[in-house]
């Protein structure tokens, strides 16, 4: 698996899997059963996904060694703060029947996130985590955090698709030693993405699937990719990618796609960030 070098030295897969909506847990368990016999080793889950319990028990069930997989969750909003995002992290960690995380990532820019970082930082230099990080923060709210705290946030997992590129913020990161990660790597749909002209001829052209050039793009951009899918079959055409290589020409046809602007969930939005904000995790 092709990996990124975080600013920690710790070494991060380029291509994931995420469980974002996968609800039902005996789904979710089977869909990160088949990611990690198919050879996923990031998995990406989040305490309001509500579904760490069945991540946990899909990787204890896969009999892969601990050390040979690399796992993200996120602290919610409503968790912010010193005291509570240590609960918080124990919480998870509880449910995902771990000893330690690979990534613990702040979920969204609201509430303490200093005291949150804090936190983070303590369970950081402890070794209960690899690696800390955000989400969702918009480049005045990481710069925020930089300039506050002595650990820079090793990643920032943003909405980043063709639709949504991400090429300033992308630069500003990597100015900033923070490596940058997509999350809804398909535009969740958006657009039309799998019948877009430049994407289906780019796709046929390669014999590959939009899809797979949709992913390509981000991974070959330096951007860590966690697509999500409850199909065995598309789990499984998501990860053969790495014998892909788009040229220059494809890359160029694919950068006039951008809208610049955000499709899924723009957090400059007031109701956005209130509603947000008022989503709670169920006891």
């Amino acid at each position: 698996m092709q990996t990124v070098t975080l600013n920690n030295s710790v070494e991060m897969p380029i291509l994931g899997f995420g469980v974002y909506q996968i609800d039902d847990e005996d789904v979710c368990e089977e869909s990160v059963y088949n990611a990690l016999m198919e050879g996923y080793r990031l998995i990406d889950t989040a305490a309001v996904y509500e579904n760490e319990e069945a991540v946990g028990r899909a990787i204890k069930r896969s009999g892969v060694p601990r050390e040979e997989i690399f796992i993200t969750t996120k602290l919610w909003i409503q968790d912010a703060g010193y005291e509570s995002a240590k609960k918080a992290f124990e919480t998870s960690l509880k449910k995902l029947q771990l000893d330690y995380l690979d990534l613990y990532l702040i979920h969204m820019p609201f509430g303490d996130v200093h005291g949150s970082w804090r936190a983070m930082e303590e369970l950081y230099r402890e070794g209960k985590i690899k690696a800390i990080g955000v989400s969702n923060f918009l480049n005045d709210r990481l710069m925020d955090l930089i300039v506050h705290h002595e650990i820079v946030p090793a990643v920032n997992q943003v909405e980043t698709h063709v639709f949504t590129q991400q090429v300033e913020n992308a630069q500003f990161m990597e100015d900033h030693d923070v490596q940058i990660e997509s999350w809804g790597p398909f535009a969740e749909g958006e657009n039309n993405i799998f019948n877009n002209e430049v994407l289906v001829s780019i796709a046929e052209k390669h014999h590959k699937s939009v899809a797979q050039v949709a992913l390509r793009w981000l991974i070959q951009r330096g951007i860590v990719a966690i697509p999500k899918s409850v199909h065995k079959e598309r789990i499984i055409e998501n990860f053969n990618i790495f014998n892909l290589e788009l040229s220059e020409e494809d890359m160029q046809r694919i950068a006039t796609l951008d809208t610049k602007e955000s499709l899924i969930l723009s957090l400059n939005d007031p109701e956005n960030v209130e509603n947000l904000s008022k989503m709670t995790l169920h006891d």
